[in-house]
């Protein structure tokens, strides 16, 4: 098998009911044989797998992953029973487009030395616009906060075809992740231990510093809901996004750059607590303070980790790094669009 499209799905039944149909359509009549559109369900209650059974008894492989394993683990339990080239990591929540998976599997045959790759993300609920996990292809600063072609922190852009050029990057969206099977293996999989969010970063961070590269293809465009599991105003999202930031910085940054980039985050971290105190929104500002608090009762874990990933490196200077700060640039400076930090 050629490409394994994979869904993770937990309590997911009414996504599926009204998108499954979609991603059928355009999926496995574009490739034929050399696709299969799987499910893994991890530990579902609301009744996914009897779904699947009664509607798709032949025409979508079902894995069953008995309990909730998060993002992380339970993609890496269910690309361990694939044997395939190519794996794309699709949210349950997206809805394709024709052609959309031919455009990434032909240029990822076409160019060996990229490892992952993503289409053109754009809101399912604002169809005109960019989604806010991925738009045109993810980076990041040096501080370790993420950014988008089309989304610089809260900021989304309408998409008119400014960003239609294909273009590499530091990060590709685990929303619809295209990933090279031998690659994904090589650099260790999704670190388990982050449970949910950052770990695709974390995992393109290795990839990126190893020498391989990660590509967004607008060509291909999929529509994101978003939100699905966890929406943005979860404390418990806030908690795992600050933790796991601090985490894929420790096992990622040099000696030098995460003593300095330690520093400025302790400082921001706690302005972000005072600005949630503000704001009322006490539970985010718990939630930003225990991240910390987990953060350094896990760190002396990863420390192989961080050591096998510096022993690796063979870039130790990631052009798709932006350099400097958007939090200042955003709230300072009034940058808002991904040119403003980029001239691309």
């Amino acid at each position: 098998m050629k490409t394994s499209v994979v869904i993770l799905n937990w309590n997911g039944k009414s996504l599926m009911e009204s998108l499954l149909p979609n991603v059928l359509e355009h999926t496995l009549s574009d490739l034929s044989q050399d696709v299969e559109l799987v499910v893994a369900d991890n530990g579902s209650t609301d009744g996914s797998l009897a779904f699947l059974e009664t509607n798709y008894p032949d025409t979508i492989k079902r894995i069953d992953l008995a309990y909730n394993h998060g993002f992380a683990e339970g993609y890496n339990q269910a690309l361990s029973q694939l044997d395939s080239k190519y794996a794309v990591l699709l949210n349950s929540d997206v809805e394709v487009t024709p052609g959309w998976l031919i455009f990434l599997t032909d240029y990822m045959d076409a160019h060996p030395d990229v490892a992952a790759c993503q289409p053109k993300i754009r809101s399912l609920r604002q169809r005109e616009c960019f989604e806010h996990a991925g738009a045109s292809g993810g980076f990041m600063d040096f501080l370790g906060y993420p950014f988008c072609r089309g989304r610089v922190l809260s900021f989304v852009e309408e998409d008119r075809g400014q960003y239609d050029t294909p273009i590499d990057l530091f990060w590709a969206t685990g929303a619809c992740l295209c990933v090279r099977m031998d690659d994904f293996r090589n650099v260790g999989e999704f670190d388990a231990r982050f449970f949910a969010h950052m770990e695709e970063i974390d995992l393109c961070w290795r990839l990126r510093s190893r020498g391989r590269r990660i590509v967004c293809l607008p060509q291909s465009v999929v529509y994101h809901l978003g939100g699905a599991t966890l929406n943005k105003e979860n404390p418990r999202k806030t908690y795992l996004n600050y933790r796991n930031n601090l985490l894929m910085l420790y096992k990622n940054c040099t000696p030098n750059e995460f003593a300095v980039v330690f520093i400025i985050r302790l400082i921001l971290d706690y302005m972000s607590v005072l600005v949630f105190l503000l704001s009322w929104k006490w539970r985010d500002a718990k939630a930003v303070l225990r991240a910390r608090w987990s953060f350094l009762k896990m760190k002396p874990h990863f420390t192989l980790q961080r050591l096998e990933n510096l022993q690796q490196t063979k870039i130790t200077s990631i052009p798709e790094i932006y350099r400097g700060s958007i939090i200042l640039g955003y709230y300072l400076c009034g940058k808002r669009r991904f040119t403003d930090f980029f001239h691309t």
